[in-house]
């Protein structure tokens, strides 16, 4: 399957990555082990700014969840290109974790996170998004509505060339 380069995806989508995110607190933002890139929970933040705040279902409707997941997972690009020089070193999504402030009575839970979801396999397209986990919590940092996790599996960049996602 020939794999695009997700720099140019992401050109061709006319996406507008922020600055890359620095820390609330005393961790890093991004780190590398081996062939792994983790990443530090991702907020929808531009600088230090909330862009979204309160409970999804109460205070927020699942739409701007979706957009609040959305502009996480943009952090979490701008995180991983700041990283690595180029988002064309990532082979694979290999872990998304949707972590969504709402009330117990929540169950757009989905919903909500394919705001994540869509902008990576808009990004990275189908061979590379990965598995999920979606999860409602009580609270996030900062009274965000909305915190993502990512793994990305890596390599050497290409711009365009057959790539089989790794198996175990």
């Amino acid at each position: 399957m020939v794999v695009a380069s997700a720099e140019a995806r992401i050109k061709e989508l006319a996406i507008c990555l922020p600055k890359a995110p620095t820390p609330f607190g005393a961790y890093v933002e991004a780190f590398q082990s081996g062939s792994l890139l983790f990443l530090s929970g991702m907020l929808p933040v531009a600088g230090h700014v909330p862009l979204y705040n309160g409970l999804v279902g109460r205070e927020l409707s699942v739409a701007e969840g979706y957009d609040a997941a959305r502009a996480a997972c943009l952090s979490g690009l701008a995180a991983a290109q700041s990283q690595l020089g180029t988002l064309d070193r990532i082979r694979s999504v290999a872990k998304l974790g949707v972590y969504i402030a709402c009330p117990s009575d929540f169950h757009e839970h989905p919903k909500v996170a394919d705001g994540a979801s869509e902008l990576l396999l808009d990004v990275f397209g189908p061979a590379r998004i990965p598995p999920r986990v979606v999860l409602g919590v009580s609270s996030i940092p900062l009274g965000m509505p909305v915190e993502i996790e990512l793994v990305f599996e890596i390599g050497p960049a290409f711009a365009s060339q057959t790539q089989e996602r790794s198996q175990p």
